[in-house]
């Protein structure tokens, strides 16, 4: 499995990220075989939140990699906080240590690799995260911090105050939800699409070295379905299964290569629970789409050069 630095931390992390949010749809067996060809593909990293089945997929997830001091030393892991579901965003100095108790206590691990903050809390006090973040990294429970869902604004306002760089921002990004490559594409246009939504965020991300985890890399919506085999996308599904025959791989493996071929050097989480999918996600590592083949992929989604 190939590699790259997450954001300026001195951490290397395979190019695709395992997220466990699902891990509490199989069984036992399942999620023992499933963590286990995880590692036997070099996919180590292991994405988390303390609300993804209410605190027991992280269980599930000890149990099933058999957690352990040695075994843990094999593992990258992941987890956010910050969402109270149906309630509110809570970035409280309290909430975070608290929720990093607990994830810790449902990993059965001492420290976490990553934390993130889970969405932007519209009442956040940076000064109050930084002295969160300050307790984790000194009590050894978290070595590195960063973001979801944030814009650049909310990213600089929070850096001000820490002692310590954001190493990674996790934002919703496909070649069929790419608002953040195509508002730059279409830059002093009078297209929608260069509506700035985001603030610029992936060129604020290269710029100040905060690796791009793109969450959901086959919805075309907010979790309104995935694009792949779907009669909604003729055209982006005809040019993937081409591409997928001439590089003698899956429509899986090229909807990553995709992602991966952008030089942002982002690392696309996966949200998948089979072990063949999670198979042709792990091989887009091998895979360099040529920069027409990359044009190909974004204009047959639908998205427009001017």
């Amino acid at each position: 499995m190939k590699t790259i630095k997450l954001g300026r931390s001195d951490l290397q992390v395979p190019v695709v990220a395992v997220g466990c949010m699902r891990i509490q749809g199989l069984s036992p067996s399942e999620a023992e075989r499933f963590v286990r060809t995880s590692l036997e593909l070099g996919a180590n990293f292991f994405d988390h939140a303390d609300i993804y089945g209410g605190g027991v997929c992280e269980e599930i997830f000890a149990r099933a990699v058999s957690m352990s001091p040695g075994v843990r030393e094999t593992l990258i892991l992941q987890s956010k906080c910050g969402i109270v579901p149906g309630r509110m965003y809570d970035f409280s100095k309290e909430h975070i240590l608290r929720s990093v108790d607990g994830s810790l206590k449902r990993l059965k691990t001492d420290y976490l690799d990553v934390l993130l903050l889970h969405r932007p809390d519209a009442l956040v006090e940076p000064e109050e995260v930084a002295e969160a973040f300050e307790v984790l990294h000194g009590a050894g429970k978290v070595r590195h911090f960063g973001v979801s869902n944030q814009n650049p604004a909310q990213m600089a306002l929070l850096q001000k105050f820490l002692s310590r760089p954001i190493v990674t921002n996790q934002l919703q990004l496909s070649v069929a939800f790419a608002t953040m490559i195509s508002q730059g594409i279409l830059v002093n246009t009078l297209d929608d699409g260069a509506v700035d939504r985001d603030g610029g965020v992936l060129d604020y991300c290269r710029l100040h070295d905060v690796t791009v985890q793109p969450w959901s890399p086959f919805q075309y919506g907010t979790f309104a379905g995935v694009f792949l085999d779907n009669d909604k996308y003729p055209a982006l599904n005809a040019k993937i299964d081409e591409l997928a025959v001439a590089y003698g791989v899956s429509n899986t493996t090229i909807a990553v290569a995709w992602l991966l071929r952008h030089p942002a050097r982002m690392q696309p989480v996966i949200g998948t629970m089979n072990v063949q999918r999670l198979r042709d996600c792990v091989r887009a590592a091998d895979v360099t789409l040529t920069r027409e083949e990359w044009y190909q992929i974004y204009l047959a989604a639908g998205n427009e050069l001017p």
